[in-house]
């Protein structure tokens, strides 16, 4: 899980190549199986890895805010489902690996298996370790509750809307064209407690940490025909090279785009952030 964290980290998600000779301690580690959904090394007590795909065969999906219902590899209630079941059994942290294209995946770790419904062919995943002890998702208070849907947020929706959107703009962000991608966020265009922030690519730019920070601030906007603005103000302000070239010199520079238009920013999601920015401008 540490040497999965240093990948996501750089580019928020993973490859499938990636995952199939993943370096730990000078050692090379498989962490998703050839062609199954549910990862079971040989020398490991219980399952190290699920994989869960919002086009596939299977019913997984986010139920009671911070839980995650897996089904059942189909055939049996026993072979891939064995160990599963053990790492219920010895409470042992597993790797949900979301896939959001083509042998493409973002990590959510460490998981834990909370529940082994056998009637419905199902097993309950907790998305993170202060929640795991809530016994019955469906009947959360709703303290629980709300805490489990911002546990949810944070821990699922925005590291797949992260590696989704860095993905989109080849790990660079779309002010800069920075590389690192350590230093680089999805920035929403529409916040995703409002209307229309959802947690898609088209509502989404890669941003470095300093032009994310601006966007939040209103201190730089992107117009709808996808030229980046600088407050007024700033611009007349004098001070060293970090806001010459990091900020002021940006100003009027075309944003830097997807190759694929589908994936470009939706201009009525730009046209609505660009009108908060020119009213605080």
């Amino acid at each position: 899980m540490h040497a999965l964290a240093g990948i996501t980290a750089e580019t928020g998600f993973v490859t499938r190549q990636q995952l199939s000779a993943l370096k730990v301690d000078g050692e090379v580690r498989r962490v998703i199986d050839q062609s199954r959904g549910i990862w079971n090394p040989r020398d490991l007590s219980a399952t190290l890895a699920v994989v869960s795909s919002p086009s596939g065969p299977y019913d997984d999906q986010a139920v009671g805010g911070a839980h995650f219902r897996y089904d059942y590899r189909a055939g049996s209630i026993g072979g891939d489902n064995t160990k599963l079941r053990a790492a219920y059994e010895l409470e042992l942290p597993i790797i949900l690996l979301r896939k959001i294209d083509n042998g493409i995946y973002v990590p959510i770790f460490p998981v834990h298996v909370v529940g082994d419904d056998v009637e419905r062919r199902q097993f309950l995943l907790a998305l993170d370790e202060s929640i795991r002890f809530i016994n019955d998702p469906a009947r959360m208070t709703e303290g629980q509750r709300r805490y489990a849907e911002r546990v949810v947020k944070q821990r699922l929706h925005q590291p797949e809307f992260r590696g989704r959107v860095l993905r989109a703009y080849k790990t660079r962000c779309a002010v800069c064209s920075l590389g690192h991608g350590r230093l680089l966020d999805a920035a929403h265009i529409i916040g995703d407690a409002e209307h229309g922030g959802d947690p898609v690519v088209v509502n989404g730019l890669s941003m470095c940490k300093i032009h994310h920070a601006a966007y939040d601030s209103e201190l730089l906007g992107v117009s709808p025909d996808y030229i980046v603005h600088i407050n007024e103000d700033l611009l007349a302000e004098r001070d060293g090279p970090m806001l010459r070239h990091g900020l002021q010199e940006m100003n009027r520079r075309p944003l830097a785009l997807p190759v694929r238009k589908v994936e470009w920013p939706d201009r009525q999601r730009l046209a609505e952030r660009f009108r908060s920015f020119r009213e605080v401008g």
